[in-house]
């Protein structure tokens, strides 16, 4: 399981990106689980981090499912059209 950090902005978002996919590396099961729960500071970069990472587990067979995103994230996913490659786990809610 990957978790998203308290704050993810465009400045913290090549770090956090490099920080998840290290843990990718080391997932052995083929659906990747990304926790949302401690965010709390984002911009529009969280979904441009989420959206490589479920493009980089696409590329190593693997599937991205999300838990725990803020409402607010959840809305932006939304109002861009992605909320739909982000799909929720509930086992993990």
């Amino acid at each position: 399981m990957l978790a998203l950090p308290v704050t993810l902005t465009q400045g913290e978002a090549s770090s956090c990106l490099q920080t998840l996919l290290h843990g990718l590396a080391s997932e052995t099961s083929t659906q990747v689980v990304v926790v949302g729960t401690a965010l709390q500071r984002f911009d529009s970069s969280a979904l441009a981090v989420l959206l490589e990472l479920r493009r980089q587990c696409a590329a190593v067979g693997k599937q991205l499912t999300v838990s725990g995103l803020p409402k607010r994230l959840s809305e932006l996913a939304i109002l861009y059209g992605v909320a739909e490659l982000f799909p929720h786990n509930p086992a993990t809610a």
